[in-house]
Parts: structure tokens; sequence; C-alpha cells
């Protein structure tokens, strides 16, 4: 039995979230305490519930000592079946870090899982849907086929965004290469997504977002595409994610080096301002001169470990740290961090 320790580096849920994927994809049970202790309100929060529980519909894995607010469970892994499953968070609740307990077992499963989740697509402290489905999923293309549509897009407080991801897995017989990405040619586009809610239609929310982000990465000398989007909603919001497309000389081109950036509307903050902040956190990380960016490495972390490999990233951050500690419990690997390289020793 593995025992994690939920308080270590950020003491947020992340280390619940990867121990979650790696324990279904290992076939190791755990226990964990402090679960988010450094956080306001320790504990479960909804949307860890959900994760636990798309698992047990995907996998008949088996949880004792979970409700919302206690600090401690016990995880007894399952097998990952072929399944279609419906996840209702029925809260603004992050479908992306919801996806980050179920996306990794499943690629690696050799089974094809649909998943129809409702919640929310694009609120804080969260990566935006459109980062995940255009930055994170690219990089797992060579191990599974995934479609992800974005049905409906979620707002805090209500949420309702729906998104549908289908995950065909190909990785089981085949070989796993490793994962290398300290390398990166060159810079041939920016594509982007800017989006708001109905109600922001004549205020030209998007349309201005959009404009700002496009002016700041004009100087990049690269087309800059950002499509519009206005959609009917639960709640009124807006935000825009941006992303810089690479080439890779002698790669496989339809596994891209990306690198993203984002920006959330909210009330009071000017439209320009949130399409500033998404172009100014992307051009950061292409000044970096990384190949990963930061909020990719710590998602990329548990795929290091499996693969091997080694990644360039601008920053390490508290996920990254949380990421490793969560790995080398369940993997026998060890990360070794380098001048902002991290590779498997």
């Amino acid at each position: 039995m593995i025992k994690l320790d939920g308080s270590f580096g950020e003491g947020g849920g992340a280390i619940l979230r990867q121990a979650l994927a790696l324990s279904t994809l290992t076939g190791k049970p755990f226990e964990i305490n402090n679960i988010r202790k450094g956080r306001p309100k320790p504990g479960l929060k909804a949307q860890h519930m959900h994760s636990i529980i798309a698992l047990e519909k995907i996998s008949d894995c088996s949880v004792t000592n979970y409700e919302v607010g206690s600090e401690k469970l016990k995880f007894i892994p399952g097998e990952v079946k072929n399944k279609t499953i419906e996840v209702d968070v029925k809260t603004a609740g992050s479908i992306t870090l919801l996806l980050q307990s179920l996306v990794l077992p499943i690629v690696f499963s050799g089974k094809t899982v649909t998943m129809n989740i409702i919640g929310g697509t694009d609120v804080k402290w969260s990566q935006p849907v459109d980062y995940f489905a255009n930055v994170f999923v690219p990089r797992l293309r060579q191990y599974a086929d995934i479609d992800v549509r974005t049905m409906l897009r979620g707002y805090y407080p209500k949420g309702g965004g729906k998104v549908t991801i289908k995950i065909k897995s190909k990785a089981i017989g085949a070989e796993i290469e490793p994962l290398e990405l300290t390398e990166k040619g060159e810079l041939l586009q920016v594509r982007g997504v800017s989006h708001a809610s109905t109600d922001l239609t004549n205020a030209q929310v998007a349309d201005r977002q959009a404009a700002s982000a496009e002016l700041l990465l004009s100087d990049l000398r690269v087309p800059v595409r950002i499509t519009r989007q206005y959609s009917n909603t639960f709640s009124t919001g807006s935000g825009i994610t941006v992303w810089a497309i690479y080439s890779q000389e002698g790669k496989d081109i339809s596994v891209p080096i990306v690198l993203g950036g984002d920006g959330l509307g909210a009330p009071k903050k000017k439209s320009e301002d949130v399409g500033k902040e998404a172009a100014l956190n992307l051009k950061k990380e292409i000044n970096s001169g990384a190949v990963v960016d930061k909020y990719l490495t710590d998602q990329l972390i548990p795929l290091l470990g499996i693969t091997k490999g080694e990644i360039l990233t601008s920053k390490i951050t508290k996920h990254t740290e949380s990421n490793i500690y969560v790995t080398e419990k369940f993997l026998d690997v060890k990360f070794e961090i380098e001048r902002n390289v991290i590779r498997i020793k």
C-alpha cells in the first residue's frame, strides 16, 4: 500500500488527482492523508469526488473514507473497461482538472472510453478547455486517438459546460517512445480561441480580447489566427487561449511542439486586459526558450515517468514538484532537474 502526504509541496489537489491516475494505471493501491492541507478549506471538494465517481464507472475501483471535506482516503484501483460514461459536477468545478485523474490510465489501457462531462470549461485555477485540447492533448496522440469536443461553455458560478472526450488507446502492444522535448524548430504560427457568453456580444468582448492579443503578438512575424466565439451559457463569462506551434525537423508533424497562454475574464476586468494577459503569458514562454511551458510541464511528469526521456521547461513550479513526488511513489523512476531540464536518472 503506497502512502502519500497530501500536504507535500503546494499542498493542493494535484497530489490526489495524479495519485488516482497512476494508481489506476499501475494497479497499485494507495492511502493519502492531509488532502489539500495547504488550502484555506482542506479536504476533498466536489470535483475530486466526481473524479473518483468517474473512475468507479470506468474501472470498478474501491474507495473508502471519501466524502466532501474528508482529509484522507484509501483507494483500491480497478481495471479500465470499454465504457461510455456521464459525469455531472453540478457546479463550475473544472472539467479539465477532473480529467487529470482519468486521461492517462485510459490512454495506456488498450481500451476505448467516451466521457460526457458537465461542469466548468473556463474557470479560475485550472487550464481552459481550449488549452487542454490544443496544447496538452496533442502530446498524447502518439499513444492514443483522442477527440475533444466542447459542446457548451461553462463559466463560474453555474458551470453547465459540456465536453465530450473519446479516447481510443493504441499504446498496448506498441513500442512506447521516450518523451524527448528539449529542442524545437521554427515558430510557424500562433492560433487561438477568444470566447464570451452571448450577453457580451454587443460589448464585443470576444472580439476585443482577440484584437488585443493579436496586436501584442504581431511582432512575432508569423500568422496569428484567433477565432471569435459567442455562446449561450448559464453564467456570464469570457476568456481567451492562444498557442504557438513550432516545426520539428525530422519529427512527426502530427505531434507538434506547442506552447500555450491564456487569460480569463472577470467583472470589471477590461476585455483588452484579458487579451493582453494571454498574449504576454505566451510571449514569456516563447522568450524563455522552453520547449514545454510551465503549465504543461506538471501534467507531463507522469507521462515522462512512463516513457522516460527529458523535457526543457521554462520554470519548475510547485505543481511540478508535487507531481514528481507522486510519480516516484508509483513508478520505479527517479527524476533529475538541471537548469530547467527534467529527466529520468
